[in-house]
Order: C-alpha cells, then structure tokens, then sequence
C-alpha cells in the first residue's frame, strides 16, 4: 500500500508554470445558473457508431432537458495540462486510436472521422468531468454523465480511455477552487491504473480502489501507488461487495480528510457484464452510489460522480434508478421535475 504523506515530498507544490497558466485561461469553467441541475451532459457524448447512447434521465422524463448543463469540449490547451504533446499528436494515428478503444476496426476510418466520431465525444466529456468539480463544489454535488477514463495517464491511453479526465478535473481544481485534499473514489470492476500513476507520488490525492484483481489491467506498477486497494475475486456477489466497501470506508475515515470527492462509478460490476465480472445485483448498484453519496453527505464533502464503464444495455437504466434514489432519499436535489 503506497502512503500518501510519505510520497508527498517528491511532489511540486503546483503544476509547473505553463501548465497553471493554461488551466487559469481555460473557458472549461463558467457560470452556470441556479436554475440548473448540477447534472452534466452532452448529446454529442454519444458514440453513434459504437451504439454508445449516455442520456436516460430526460428521456425517461425525469430531469427536463433545459436544466441539464452542457459542457464546453476540452481543447489542446485544456488537454496539454496533464498529456504531452508527442501523446496528443499519437491521437491523429487511427492505428494508435484503436489500439487505445480495443476497436479494431477503427484503425480503417480517416483520422479526420476518428476525431469527429470518437474523440470529440471523449474531449466533450472531458469538459463536463473539469467542469463537475466546479459544481460539485458550488452545490454539494454534480453528476457528469460520461467521463471517467481511468485507463489513461498523462502518457498511456488504453481501455477505451484516451484522454485522463480524472486527473485533469482534480488538477484544475487544485489551481481554480483553492482544493489541496481529494479523495478519488473507483468503484468500476477494473483498477483505475491512469489516475493512480498520475497522481503515484502526490500526498494531495488520496485513492480508494476497490475492483476485480482477475482482469484488466493487471497494472502491478500502478498497484503500488494505491493509498487502500479492496482487491474483489471474480464472481463476487451483492452481500460481500458492500460488506467489504463499508469497511473501506470505515477505515478511511481515519486516514484521510479530503475536500472534494471524485467518484467513479462504473457499472460494470453488475452481474453479466462481460469485462467485470462481478455478480453484483442492479439493486446492490443503487445501494454502492447511495452509500458512497452518504459517505460524502456525512462528512459534508462536495462530492462529483462519474458514470464511467458499463457494457450492457441494462447499465443505462440502472445508473437512472441510482440517480432518482439518490433524489428520493435527499442525497441530491434535481428539483419538481424528478418523475
């Protein structure tokens, strides 16, 4: 288990100069009205093409479409806070894209159709992660329905994550809401092994990182720089997945005081998915965000939630049962319009 205090000292106190400079000058933040739900989304998050569809609350009815925040896209000046440039310009490789999304096919589309269709959805996903921190500290809480690519470092994309939202959204929030303390929250089956390198010796970040030891990305680099690492065998069912995350954070009560909260979580810990691996129950799902939403309430830490992996069709109305029990037990307010 890496130690957070102990690796600190190899940290610099900020992001280096240019890198400041981009994240002050970024137009990611904005204002956005009262009259808003902290809810953050897109249309063009969808990947069409893959038949990867993210907005369920407001065709269910149960969030109006106006009071869903839209984020701006990332730009190369936002992105170039964490990724090199020899790393973006990798990106203009279909090959290399498709390497990273584990679609082969993708290596055959025009470079210029890969960055239209793919990579534009992620970049605008990356803008409502940065962008969900800002809320999340104004309101108590925000839900960015997409992000969450925690696969990818500064330097290595992979596991359909091409671009380190995560590590982006807490690395504004250090410069731009005056944060020094944030605990990472990743609850998806895989270990979360892009952030965990990017933030490997940084006291400032605290990482709890429950997932499926048995599968990707059986990162053992990465491994060392988890502050408490919950390590779940295949098959592990409902009961014994919370049981073990009540413990987690029983434990990290004592060890970390954070000021903002970044929640990962992926459903792809349901029972059938075909990368988790886990037998966990869509009820068992809305009980994990529940206590993970009650873990932050209690402790009255702003809390920003990701959607992050999940590869079945049932994922989708899952995550919106999870959302309008979170309304319904006054964990999150979305207002009249909750159906």
């Amino acid at each position: 288990m890496a130690s957070s205090a102990s690796s600190a000292a190899a940290t610099p106190a900020e992001p280096p100069r240019r890198a400041r400079d981009r994240i002050l000058s970024s137009k990611l933040y904005f204002d956005v009205p009262g009259s808003k739900a902290p809810v953050v989304y897109s249309p063009a998050y969808d990947i069409s093409f893959l038949g990867i569809e993210k907005l369920f609350l407001t065709k269910e009815g149960h969030l109006e479409k106006n009071r869903v925040v839209e984020p701006l896209e990332a730009s190369k000046d936002d992105l170039l806070v964490v990724h090199s440039e020899s790393y973006l310009n990798s990106l203009k490789s279909s090959l290399k894209v498709a390497s990273i999304v584990e679609v082969p096919p993708v290596a055959l589309i025009p470079n210029w159709l890969v960055q239209q269709k793919l990579l534009y959805p992620f970049r605008k996903q990356v803008g409502g992660s940065i962008l969900s921190a800002k809320l999340a500290l104004e309101r108590g809480w925000a839900i960015n329905v997409g992000g969450g690519f925690h696969h990818c470092s500064a330097e290595e994309g992979g596991g359909f994550c091409a671009y380190a939202d995560i590590s982006l959204c807490i690395q504004f929030a250090f410069v731009r809401l005056n944060v020094s303390r944030v605990m990472i929250i990743d609850l998806d089956a895989h270990q979360g092994n892009g952030h965990e390198k990017d933030f490997a010796n940084d006291g400032r970040v605290y990482t709890l990182d429950m997932y499926n030891a048995g599968i990707y990305p059986f990162d053992h680099v990465a491994k060392r720089y988890i502050d408490q690492k919950v390590e779940l065998a295949s098959g592990t069912k409902t009961d014994d997945y919370l049981d073990q995350l009540d413990k987690a954070f029983k434990a990290s009560k004592s060890r970390f005081q954070p000021q903002l909260i970044v929640y990962n979580a992926g459903t792809d810990i349901l029972d059938g998915d075909p990368l988790g691996r886990l037998k966990i129950s869509p009820e068992g799902v809305v009980i994990r965000d529940e206590k993970v939403f009650r873990f932050a309430k209690d402790q009255n830490i702003p809390l920003l939630m990701l959607t992050s992996g999940g590869y079945m069709k049932s994922s989708a109305r899952v995550i919106a049962d999870s959302i309008i029990n979170l309304s319904n037990k006054n964990l999150i307010e979305l207002g009249n319009q909750l159906g």
